[in-house]
């Protein structure tokens, strides 16, 4: 098949042949124009046109020109960027500077400054400003036409030839003598830095102000070998080349350069392109057989040999220890050995066999047929075959002539059609089917079908009763929700006709009449394709689904447990008034420490050995004494530095000593706390009480054992307050809001909507751009901070309120627990990239507590390192799932 046919000549305008039916239809067209049947389109008068003065068009009017359009404004810059680099952002010397400066004299309007996002940038203040300036501009200022010359400003400057086109010419100041041979060496300023970062050369000053570099004795080798190994380089490779004062280092070194055996360049580069030590020319080199060396450089120096050449004995040895023997040729001009590369090994072997050199070149391609016997897509030639090469079939011709013979005789007489029929439309014809002329017919909607309360043996349980029958028969006709009462016969004989018969045919008929009727269009989709393509939960694993440790030893509801750093320990608290100490792995008690009132909420620090635990209106920060040895006495020490009791303004702090229980201090509020939290600092204490109104949160610093209210006035009632784990935010839940505060600037930076009635509980996720909201009402929402202030999903998965949800701090996770008994895990993925969306899918719903007072899990928390979750429950359990 051939894209491009070896014959494509257009055919001659001899071989046309006109064709006689367009021949007629053209003379036909010519003979109604003559007699006037068609007459020509004249066209419509042209209307007037007008200048419009004050239309705002960017393109010049035709009939101006020497229309000047108005100069663009330049581009924004990196400067005018809402995320500027670090070197185009003022100092604060520089930002005093421009405020000081008067507005005339400033060069720029604005200072440039960094936004995290587009939607943090402000409105610009002197926007109207500039577009008022730019008007007076364009209306005051005159334009005049430049002309411009199509000339590239290089064909203005006169054409040299390249420096190093005009080479020899001298351009270096560096300069090494040999104290041996009183020869010289050139050396480039990357060599001479190259030997002084190594410690081969030392600078010392001159008395004629050069700088002089002292070679020992030691390192004479080195240096004569890297000048010799870098002696083809060009200059165009030095990046010092052409600043002579670089130059102007002079060495003094002794001893003799060697050149290295065995060394061959095999660069790209052609042998008119090499470095070419030697400059005797062209004479035979026998002539330097009694001389150390074998000829001069560009220089006038001396070339030395490299080795001494042995005798037959030397060769042999050679021979027998040099792999590469076999592949070294002798350079006699140059007197050093070439190792050849295979490349030039593969040459020769093709020159001494007979072949081609050139190791591409393959002298036996496969033949290309053309002309083959195989019909061809796209023939060489494809002109239609004329017409004088048509022959007609004598048989064909016989029989069409037969044909019209009976024809003339009468012996076949054509088909007559029959006479038509007059249509008429049935107006009262009771059709489904829509009429021919109506294409846009609307059938009318069909009766339901007959039930089992129509039937005339109908079941018993569709029968009515006594009392049935009496309300039915006393109930308005308009109220009742049917026209009959179920009635039982015996066989269809016995059935009697049916009064309202007539009735409801003439209410069909008023239906069909009055009513209208409206054409729904549906949808021809797969209802399995407008759900979202999830994932399998056997391919988002791990993530916990089996019970393994109970901790039974709580009397009451469990109301909050957490974990240590390492995972190894437990702590829970409820409402038996007792703290609990568990070992996670076995699920014994280590500890019990016995407090006034009921514990609401319990938080390991991450940090130091410190548990805070609220009883009552009471915070206490006690010391298990569990983990590293190191931290748990660094903790000691903070905790017993409370010397005296300190009262503040919302609180007062007491020192409790050395308890053996590990009580050290203890924060006593004005209102029950509800809530604790720690920073993951670790020094910050965050506390909440929805019972006060004054001081419902409150920040305590247990480093310097001082406390802050960070709120005067509360806006609705607190749930929980939560750290930002990275940036100086503090989330504030409410029952409809969260409020995200920056404690550095002391104001608000965000409002999100919960969107439920009742918010209860909340978490962060471990990066902080993402949050999830639990409520009593059985919702459950997703925020992404940086796509809105409204939930991103809403998911309703619980049958009753939701008590508690947490985040796993390593793997995308995250769980809610409910009064249903259930707790539900479900993947959470966060991506780095902000086009994709989180990935949300529920995996497991673990169930293992008991309702007691119609409550159900009441807490719950991960594992720190393992993909394991502890819950807790009104029951009085913890139950560990794996």
């Amino acid at each position: 098949k051939m894209d491009t046919p070896l014959v494509d000549t257009p055919e001659p305008k001899r071989r046309f042949i006109p064709s006689k039916h367009e021949h007629k239809k053209v003379m036909k067209i010519i003979r109604a124009i003559r007699n006037g049947w068609i007459k020509p389109k004249e066209d419509a008068p042209k209307k007037p046109s007008y200048f419009d003065l004050w239309a705002n068009k960017s393109e010049p009017q035709k009939h101006n020109p020497m229309h000047i359009p108005a100069p663009k404004l330049p581009l924004p810059g990196n400067e005018e960027s809402y995320n500027p680099p670090a070197e185009y952002l003022p100092t604060q010397e520089e930002k005093e500077q421009w405020e000081n400066t008067d507005e005339i004299d400033r060069d720029r309007n604005f200072l440039p400054q960094k936004y995290s996002c587009l939607r943090h940038v402000p409105a610009y203040p002197q926007l109207i400003n500039e577009k008022f300036d730019r008007c007076l501009d364009l209306y005051l200022c005159p334009r005049k036409m430049k002309m411009k010359l199509n000339m590239n400003p290089d064909d203005l400057l006169p054409k040299l030839p390249k420096p190093k086109d005009l080479k020899p010419f001298p351009s270096t100041k560096a300069v090494v003598s040999t104290q041996s041979t009183g020869s010289f060496k050139l050396f480039s300023t990357l060599q001479i830095n190259t030997f002084i970062e190594q410690g081969i050369m030392t600078k010392r000053a001159a008395e004629d102000e050069e700088v002089v570099l002292e070679v020992p004795v030691s390192s004479l080798d080195t240096v004569e070998q890297f000048s010799l190994e870098s002696g083809s380089e060009s200059e165009d490779d030095d990046p010092d080349f052409g600043e002579d004062e670089d130059f102007s280092e002079r060495l003094s070194v002794g001893g003799k350069a060697v050149l290295r055996p065995g060394e061959y360049n095999d660069s790209d580069c052609s042998s008119d392109e090499e470095d070419i030590r030697n400059r005797i020319g062209n004479i035979p080199m026998e002539w330097y057989d009694d001389y150390d060396h074998i000829g001069y450089n560009i220089h006038g120096e001396k070339v030395g040999k490299s080795k001494v050449e042995g005798d037959q004995l030397d060769k042999l040895l050679d021979r027998m220890d040099n792999p590469d023997f076999w592949r070294t040729v002798h350079n006699k001009r140059e007197g050093e050995d070439i190792v050849l590369p295979d490349e030039d090994i593969a040459i020769i072997e093709k020159l001494r066999n007979n072949s081609y050199p050139d190791l591409g070149y393959n002298p036996y391609e496969p033949y290309v047929d053309f002309f083959t016997h195989e019909k061809m897509d796209t023939p060489l030639v494809d002109t239609p075959e004329p017409k004088r090469r048509f022959i007609p079939s004598k048989h064909e011709h016989k029989k069409v002539m037969k044909i019209i013979r009976a024809i003339r005789n009468g012996w076949i007489k054509p088909k007559e059609d029959a006479p038509k029929k007059p249509s008429y439309f049935d107006l009262w014809a009771n059709k489904s089917e829509p009429q021919k002329h109506n294409p846009m017919h609307i059938p009318a909607p069909k009766l339901p079908l007959p039930g089992n309360e129509e039937s005339y043996n109908p079941p018993a349980e569709y029968l009515p009763t006594q009392e049935e029958k009496e309300q039915w028969e006393n109930t308005d006709e308009i109220d009742r929700d049917r026209n009959f009462l179920p009635q039982k016969y015996s066989c269809l004989r016995h059935v009697p006709a049916y009064p309202q018969l007539i009735n409801e045919k003439f209410d069909r008929c008023l239906d069909l009449y009055l009513c209208p009727r409206k054409m729904k269009m549906k949808l021809n989709m797969n209802p399995d394709d407008l759900l979202p393509k999830l994932p399998k939960p056997k391919d988002l694993k791990p993530f916990p689904s089996t019970k393994a440790v109970k901790f039974s030893d709580h009397q009451g509801h469990v109301y909050s447990i957490d974990t240590n750093k390492s995972g190894e320990f437990i702590v829970s608290g409820g409402e038996d008034k007792i703290l609990r100490i568990w070992e996670s792995s076995t699920g014994r008690v280590l500890n019990k420490i016995a407090l006034p009132d009921a514990i609401t909420s319990v938080k390991w620090n991450k940090v130091h050995s410190v548990v805070a635990a609220a009883s009552g209106s009471t915070v206490y920060l006690l010391n298990p004494g569990l983990g590293d040895r190191i931290v748990v006495e660094s903790t000691n020490k903070l905790l017993l530095a409370l010397g005296d009791i300190r009262e503040l303004a919302n609180c007062r702090w007491y020192p409790l000593g050395n308890d053996k229980d590990g009580l050290r201090v203890k924060i006593v509020h004005d209102s029950q706390v509800n809530s604790v939290t720690w920073h993951n600092s670790g020094n910050y204490l965050a506390v909440t009480m929805k019972e006060s109104v004054s001081c419902p949160v409150l920040i305590h610093n247990i480093a310097k054992y001082s406390s802050q209210k960070p709120f005067n006035k509360s806006k609705g009632q607190i749930q929980q307050v939560e750290f930002h784990p990275s940036k100086p935010f503090f989330y504030v839940l409410s029952q409809r809001y969260v409020r995200v505060y920056n404690l550095v600037k002391q104001a608000i930076v965000r409002k999100l909507i919960c969107s439920v009635k009742w918010a209860s509980c909340m978490a962060i996720h471990p990066k902080g751009d993402n949050i999830i909201v639990g409520s009593y009402d059985k919702t459950l929402v997703w925020f992404d901070m940086d796509l809105s202030v409204k939930p991103y999903k809403s998911l309703q998965q619980h049958k009753k309120a939701i008590r508690h949800v947490c985040f796993h701090p390593r793997y995308p996770l995250y769980a809610s627990s409910s009064d249903d008994c259930s707790t539900i895990i479900t993947h959470g993925m966060v991506y780095n990239d902000m086009v994709k969306n989180p990935l949300v899918v529920p995996v497991k719903v673990l169930r293992g507590h008991k309702d007691a007072s119609k409550y159900g899990v009441l807490s719950n928390v991960f594992h720190s390192q393992q993909p394991w979750i502890y819950t807790g429950g009104a029951d009085g359990e913890i139950w560990l799932f794996v």
